[in-house]
């Protein structure tokens, strides 16, 4: 498998498919569509502005945080303490005071085990875990990563310290009770000194069982002037690690559906450094991909108070109303927003199920369009009495090539025609542009809303996911489904090769939507099957008119 490039995101794909669809009804009867030039990378000195990251402070500035005594306090042998509550189980080692696994007791990986943010096999390979030191300029004479730390429990949490007369450290994890946080200090000093160093989580962050797991990943800040984070992909960093330092309100890691990200005291600068490993994936694969870290550090002492959980909107306000930006609605959350919170309120109020709550809502908003379709249908009906008219001008043209200087001669015609009798060509594309904004909604919402996250309906195991059955029933459904309501639907104003174009949309949305999330797949199949009982309504009050006879003309002698 290749390094570097990316594939098109699910979003990027849907914009294409809707503006080929677009162009398919409208303007392939005129111009063939230019394709769109791809854009301008940015330039190497722009990219490097932005990298670059403004001095900190001096570690001077920090007074020296909590360190062990001066006498020598070590382990004698390796030790795996357990910290275990309502909401989490984190295994750490005493070898570096360093976490080998962080779980999350009320969430499960696609696998069905206990979801677990570290990748066992991949930090095993680089020789880091979780929260191991990292030293840039001054070092301590001792290797700390290597050195056993002495372990202290309590009933929430662990504290390490080790000290061997002249380098002495303090790495304490306190867990807050009923909370996805934890309050997290180190402390380094070498002849009482302070020393400042990074606590670095390598080898990508999440639920490492979706597929493309590494894609998924990002390192994330978030400036005190911004509304929305930065973030970095992995191989943003493949080249040399990326720095930046400021009053963050949060920085750290997040996936799809999680983060973990620490939370500094207002006016401290941290520094988030981002690293890149190219490890295998598959798991024990002989292919490689970028997996994203990070390494957080201020001046000093690290002291900071880490929020490890999902996120989910509730619990990132009640932590810092700034988190609920590591929430991405994407480019429709105006659209979105409100449409998580009808489908919240269904589930919790009428249906108490996450898939027929997208049913219903997908009903109602269909409901809502009829009339704007019944106008769209008027347009049709108009263009149907023009049929006659058309094809007198498509014979008139008969063998013109498209290249043809006089196939713009045809259009202007058909368009003087159109504009006599004040016909919109355009008006039956008006509803799926108008429906747009839904899909792209219920596509982040369900990209980003934990609630929808493992949520079965009926064979489906898991809505925000693929069907995990040899042959995924629902977009086979949805294919079906679109072509009768292709068939059914008048396409007035297309020529016959016009149409055949158009009979291969439910096949060209198929191709995308067979790995789209279930959830998105219900909601465009229900889409699909009001349009059809509105469509027969619509032919039965606003019969069909017969089809135009056209007398061949005689041939001359």
């Amino acid at each position: 498998m290749a390094e570097g490039k990316k594939d098109l995101s699910m979003e990027q794909r849907l914009l294409l498919a809707f503006v080929l669809m677009g162009g398919v009804i409208f303007l392939s009867q005129y111009l063939l569509p230019k394709p769109p030039q791809p854009a301008a990378p940015p330039k190497k000195a722009e990219v490097a502005k932005k990298q670059e990251a403004p001095a900190a402070p001096s570690p001077a500035a920090v007074p020296p945080g909590p360190a062990a005594s001066p006498a020598a306090q070590t382990a004698a042998q390796t030790e795996f303490p357990v910290f275990e509550n309502d909401l989490y189980r984190v295994k750490f080692s005493n070898k570096g005071a360093v976490v080998l696994s962080w779980s999350l007791k009320k969430f499960k990986d696609t696998n069905g085990a206990i979801l677990d943010f570290v990748n066992d096999e991949n930090t095993t390979l680089l020789g880091s875990r979780p929260f191991s030191y990292q030293f840039k300029e001054q070092k301590p004479t001792a290797d700390l990563n290597e050195k056993l730390f002495a372990v202290t429990k309590n009933a929430d949490g662990v504290t390490f310290d080790y000290s061997d007369g002249a380098t002495v450290a303090r790495k304490s994890f306190r867990f807050v009770p009923g909370r996805y946080l934890a309050e997290v200090d180190s402390a380094v000093a070498e002849k009482n000194a302070p020393i400042t160093h990074a606590l670095i989580w390598r080898g990508g962050f999440g639920d490492h069982t979706v597929a493309k797991a590494y894609a998924a990943q990002y390192a994330v800040y978030l400036p005190p002037a911004d509304s929305s984070p930065t973030t970095f992909e992995s191989s943003k960093a493949k080249d040399a690690p990326i720095v930046n330092a400021g009053n963050y309100v949060f920085a750290g890691l997040q996936d799809q559906y999680f983060a973990a990200v620490a939370l500094p005291k207002p006016g401290q600068t941290i520094e988030l450094t981002v690293l890149s490993d190219s490890l295998p994936y598959p798991p024990k694969s002989n292919d490689r991909l970028p997996f994203v870290g990070a390494g957080l550090s201020l001046p000093g002492r690290n002291q900071f108070t880490m929020f490890v959980g999902p996120k989910d909107l509730d619990l990132l306000g009640e932590t810092d109303k700034r988190l609920v930006s590591l929430v991405d609605w994407g480019w429709f959350g105006w659209i979105g927003r409100p449409l998580f919170a009808a489908l919240r309120w269904l589930d919790a109020n009428v249906v108490h199920n996450w898939g027929w709550s997208i049913v219903v809502l997908t009903f109602v908003i269909n409901m809502a369009l009829i009339p704007l379709k019944l106008t769209s249908m008027k347009s049709m009906k108009k263009m149907q009495a023009l049929q006659p008219e058309i094809q007198r001008i498509n014979d008139k043209y008969k063998g013109i090539g498209f290249n043809d200087p006089k196939k713009q001669d045809q259009n202007k015609e058909v368009m003087e025609l159109y504009n006599k009798h004040g016909v919109n060509p355009a008006g039956g594309c008006v509803p799926m542009l108008l429906q747009f904004p839904f899909f792209i909604g219920f596509y982040k919402v369900l990209n980003v809303a934990t609630e929808l996250r493992g949520t079965p309906w009926y064979w489906v195991k898991d809505l925000s996911q693929p069907e995990t059955i040899p042959v995924r029933i629902l977009p086979l459904l949805m294919i079906g489904s679109q072509f009768y309501l292709q068939k059914m639907t008048p396409s007035s104003g297309m020529d016959p090769s016009q149409a055949r174009m158009m009979l291969l949309m439910p096949l060209m949305m198929g191709f995308l939507f067979y790995n789209a999330s279930s959830g998105l797949v219900l909601y465009w199949l229900t889409g699909n099957l009001v349009g059809i009982a509105q469509q027969l309504l619509f032919n039965k009050l606003m019969p069909a008119s017969p089809a135009p006879q056209i007398t061949p003309k005689k041939k001359g002698k």
